[in-house]
């Protein structure tokens, strides 16, 4: 192996190739935590706003479930006396 094939010495980046990648790394940061800001606000009104329906959705649930139960019920009845066919 040759020792001219091998350059371990680190390549100088120019200033202004840094100045932008800095400049780009900050941005980004900057840019995130105004939306995961944003977004956060967002988010915790809509569960609120999920909390505040909750009662109102499960008892919705609860009328309708005891709806099925009675027709079902009224249908095994209705089987077991023979009337459905």
């Amino acid at each position: 192996m040759s020792a001219a094939g091998v350059d371990v010495r680190p390549l100088r980046v120019s200033p202004v190739i840094k100045f932008f990648r800095w400049t780009l790394l900050l941005t980004g940061i900057a840019y995130g935590a105004y939306f995961q800001r944003k977004f956060s606000k967002i988010e915790n009104l809509r569960r609120e706003q999920e909390l505040r329906e909750k009662p109102m959705r499960d008892a919705k649930r609860a009328e309708e479930r005891k709806r099925q139960l009675e027709a079902e019920a009224k249908f095994l009845d209705d089987l077991a006396k023979g009337h459905v066919a």
